[in-house]
Order: C-alpha cells, then sequence, then structure tokens
C-alpha cells in the first residue's frame, strides 16, 4: 500500500519514540479496491501529550485532542491527524461517546468501528492489519457492521446513512443482520442533527440511480418521508 511521504514521516518518527503507527480506516479500503485515497487517518499507541511532545517542532492543532486526536501540520498545508488508540462507551446523545478511554491495543480501536471494510490499519512493517474480515467482506462485495449492528447504529444513528452511502459508492450489498438492523433502528435518525443528515444525502444522491433509491427505501423513507407516497405509485 502506498503511504505518502510525510505520512510515513509520522509514522517513522512515532516508531522511533517507541510508539507503533498506523494508516487506519478509508484510506486502507480504498487503496485494497485500487482508488486513491483522500486523506490519510493515523492512529498511535501514542497518547495525546506524547504526540505533541514527538512532534512539537511542527505547527499542530489541538481541537480533538479530548478525543485523542493531534493535528500535524507539515507545510505549505499538509495536515494529519494522529489519534490514539481508544474503545468508547455510551452514546446517550446519538452522536458523542459518554467517555473514551485510551488503550494500547490496535484491535481494540478497530472493534469501535462502523463496518467492517473500515476496520482496517496499515503499516509498512506489519501490512494490513484486519481482525474482522474487511478485505474477504471487500472481495465480496459485502457490508458487515463490526460486532453487533444494533449496538453499533444505537452508537451513532448516522452509521445507518453511512452504510447506503458505502453500498453505493463501493457496490456493497449489506449482510442480512446489517440490513435488518439498518431498517430497524432508522427512526434513530430523527434525532441526527440536520446538517450530518444533508452531507450525507448529497453524496449519496450524488451517486445513485431510481432503482437503488428504491432499494434503500425503509431507510431514506426516515429522513426524506416525502419520498413515501412515491413508492408504488401507480403512474399510469
Amino acid at each position: 500500500m502506498y503511504l505518502p511521504e510525510n505520512a510515513l514521516r509520522c509514522i517513522q518518527l512515532l516508531k522511533e519514540a517507541g510508539y507503533p503507527c498506523y494508516a487506519v480506516g478509508g484510506c486502507v479500503r480504498d487503496a485494497l479496491l485500487g482508488l486513491q485515497p483522500h486523506d490519510y487517518d493515523l492512529c498511535t499507541a501514542a497518547h495525546p501529550d506524547e504526540i505533541k511532545r514527538i512532534f512539537a517542532a511542527f505547527p499542530q492543532f489541538h481541537a480533538g485532542e479530548k478525543h485523542g486526536t493531534i493535528s500535524i501540520v507539515f507545510p505549505p498545508h499538509e495536515i494529519y491527524e494522529i489519534t490514539t488508540f481508544r474503545t468508547e462507551g455510551g452514546y446517550q446523545d446519538g452522536r458523542h461517546p459518554d467517555w473514551v478511554e485510551f488503550v494500547d491495543k490496535l484491535e481494540e480501536d478497530l472493534a469501535r468501528r462502523d463496518f467492517t471494510v473500515n476496520a482496517m490499519a496499515y503499516a509498512p512493517d506489519t501490512g494490513v492489519v484486519d481482525p474482522f474480515g474487511g478485505q474477504a467482506d471487500l472481495q465480496s462485495n459485502i457490508l458487515r457492521a463490526v460486532g453487533d449492528p444494533r449496538l453499533r447504529f444505537s452508537e451513532d444513528a448516522l452509521r445507518i446513512l453511512r452504510g447506503v452511502r458505502f453500498s453505493v459508492t463501493y457496490g456493497l450489498t449489506p449482510e442480512a443482520e446489517t440490513a435488518a438492523a439498518m431498517t430497524e433502528l432508522a427512526p434513530l435518525m430523527d434525532k441526527l442533527a440536520r446538517e450530518r443528515v444533508f452531507s450525507e444525502l448529497t453524496r449519496f444522491f450524488t451517486l445513485a440511480s431510481a432503482e437503488l433509491i428504491l432499494e434503500m427505501e425503509p431507510v431514506l423513507t426516515q429522513v426524506i418521508p416525502e419520498l413515501g407516497p412515491c413508492v408504488g405509485f401507480d403512474q399510469k
């Protein structure tokens, strides 16, 4: 897997300081599909204070520090987000975890992610780390939640719309349990901020055909109820 020079630099600096670091999530998925990733998120065993120390010579943003993320700026304007391995607990607002706990193991971090195809990591010295079968699901064109899909979607209902978008973007079919949970828990999307829903829908509708929209009708009509009367309407 190709990594840009500055991503490799981040991994190397953390490794020299004694901390493993991996590219994670969407960039690994896209690279395995032969697509060019739009950005490269990194994760590490180093805690935020240690990340700040290791990259003290670089400009930094600390807005995400509470959740373990430090953004490192490489001139002129290349930014890499480096996040500490973490687990999360409780999503009472349906969006943000009630608590975040930093952990030492990559596998614990990957276990909190939404879908198997997004729960993979890569480092040059280890290759792809794939504890949940994301590569096999990509090859089989399957969209599968990590662990219990009802728990994943209850934590953050936006993952349901993300699942719809991933299905369209990458030609993935939700497996039975994941599909059932997406439909069953679609009403939870009523609590989502409208701007989050709008962002997902605009990315979805630029790719979706009418046939795909109808296939996803049980989910989409939850956020666009006006579509409901159109389904099955006899236009004569």
